[in-house]
């Protein structure tokens, strides 16, 4: 098809054919006529978080695919997830994705679409050596990514995607199996409805005894899923979530001592609909934050009046806003955090990210940064960073879509699921860490050494008392000397919150690095 329109840069919608999903669209040689034959590829993007706008067939060994873009919003196109069927055996093809709106992208730094198919349902990333990301001047100087590609098994039907999906469903799906434990410390409640009419869900994980009406609480509010496209997020949101419920002796102690929060889905809209980045009405919600609406971004003005609500509280502190993304052009996992003029607070900041890096392995201090880029003035990280108590921290939680190096290693290392929730999990544990380092969470007393009379006058009590002590309770005791001993072992010092603050500050002084959040 011609192409009349002047070159406009990759930041331009590419084709306005490209207003739809596929729908089991066959492609055949021109002329043909009758029902598709086996190899006449048939393309399919019309499913929950599908996306794929548009096939033309070169020839019949290439193709190339346009990514819908999100809708109400021309501007961005980089998630795609479709199938391809009707193939037959060892048939060979080169697929060309040729309307990417982003300039920079790890498929330059080795990444590679994934790849199931219905008789292999475990994902698969392509081998980077046959993916290629180029400018083409054929396409409105857009930027496409191309990968041969052989079709092994004739009944076979194929997935390809540009990172992990997690859909909505599948999230409403493992929130319904963790209510069925009727676990007494686990609340789901809704917190509104989106536009088209799905749920904002707001979990709360914490002791029975915290929730009190006379108990201040502290709270940690986390969300995820803003920029829907982003589904790495989702999987380090429930590696989170299944840490925290879980009777992992950190998971416990806080539990016993903070009050969790978590939005694991900010626009299900976007998600469901298979966008990138906006939600249904092609709004980039993370740029809403100051005066969200009610009725075009209901699910983002729920939540920004729930923590409004906390804040001003007097019987809630809110700690931590940690807001989970995934990056597209950077590795490892990251973190953002705000300016202040108060060099105390700016160098606060610091320690929780520290902390991280001490427990995750992919956790990159290097590519996390501190900014008041007053074009991301409009994000949670940054409005919220300017309203909430100044002893509140806040954070945008990035992870690379692709890999990460080990502290000091070069070797890359590509995430999968796992890996993501590992970072979850990570997350938690950090929390405890900083807990401890600010006295809120106090250590257990050392026991001192005793003598082997005193030893076996201890063992002979014990003895005693597991005569008498039921069963459940000689199970719960030791459970809690385990959570004691991990507790114990799982801590830094004092000290070791000044000397980070002190580096931060000297590493720090005079930089001012934007963050693409």
């Amino acid at each position: 098809m011609a192409d009349k329109q002047p070159d406009s840069g990759s930041d331009d919608g590419s084709d306005d054919a490209v207003v739809g999903n596929l729908n089991k669209f066959a492609v055949v040689p021109p002329g043909y006529t009758g029902m598709p034959k086996k190899g006449h590829l048939i393309f399919d993007a019309c499913f929950e978080c599908g996306n794929l706008g548009r096939v033309d067939c070169i020839t019949e060994f290439e193709y190339d695919l346009f990514i819908r873009p999100d809708t109400c919003n021309p501007r961005f196109r980089v998630w795609f997830n479709f199938t391809v069927e009707n193939v037959k055996a060892d048939q060979r093809v080169i697929f060309n994705i040729v309307n990417f709106s982003k300039t920079k992208s790890l498929y330059r730094e080795g990444m590679s679409p994934l790849v199931k198919s219905s008789s292999r349902p475990k994902w698969q990333r392509i081998p980077s050596k046959n993916v290629y990301y180029y400018r083409c001047p054929d396409h409105r100087k857009n930027y496409v990514m191309s990968f041969p590609f052989a079709f092994d098994k004739e009944g076979d039907t194929y997935q390809f995607a540009y990172c992990y999906p997690y859909s909505y469903t599948r999230m409403q799906t493992y929130l319904a199996a963790v209510e069925k434990r009727k676990l007494d410390y686990f609340n789901r409640e809704l917190l509104c409805l989106s536009v088209q009419q799905r749920k904002l869900d707001l979990l709360t994980i914490s002791a029975p005894e915290n929730l009190e009406p006379d108990v201040k609480q502290r709270v940690v509010f986390v969300t995820a899923r803003v920029h829907p496209g982003e589904t790495p997020a989702s999987y380090v949101c429930q590696g989170l979530i299944d840490f925290l419920l879980s009777q992992h002796p950190i998971a416990r102690v806080l539990r016993d001592h903070v009050v969790f929060k978590i939005v694991p889905m900010l626009n299900p809209d976007g998600v469901y609909l298979g966008n990138y980045r906006c939600s249904l009405m092609g709004f980039d919600l993370n740029r809403h934050w100051h005066e969200p609406s009610p009725w075009a971004h209901p699910t983002l003005h729920a939540n920004k009046h729930l923590l409004m609500d906390m804040n001003d509280s007097n019987k809630m502190d809110v700690d931590f806003y940690v807001d989970i993304h995934a990056h597209s052009t950077l590795m490892n996992g990251f973190m953002y955090g705000n300016v202040y003029d108060d060099p105390v607070r700016y160098e606060k900041q610091a320690v929780f990210p520290r902390l991280m890096c001490a427990n995750a392995e992919d956790f990159s201090m290097m590519n996390t940064s501190f900014n008041r880029d007053a074009v991301k003035a409009g994000t949670g990280r940054r409005f919220l960073g300017g309203i909430l108590d100044e002893n509140s921290l806040c954070y945008t939680l990035e992870v690379s879509f692709f890999c990460y190096t080990m502290t000091g290693g070069s070797t890359l290392v590509p995430y999968d699921e796992e890996g993501y929730m590992r970072l979850g999990r990570n997350l938690a544990k950090t929390f405890m860490d900083y807990y401890k380092l600010t006295s809120l969470i106090q250590p257990k007393p050392t026991v001192l050494p005793f003598n082997h009379s005193s030893q076996r006058r201890e063992r002979s009590s014990k003895s005693r008392s597991s005569e008498v002590r039921p069963q459940s309770e000689t199970r719960h005791h030791h459970q809690s000397n385990r959570a004691d001993v991990v507790y114990e072992n799982h801590s830094l010092s004092a000290q070791s919150m000044n000397n980070m603050a002190t580096q931060f500050r000297l590493q720090h002084r005079d930089l001012h690095r934007t963050d693409r959040r």
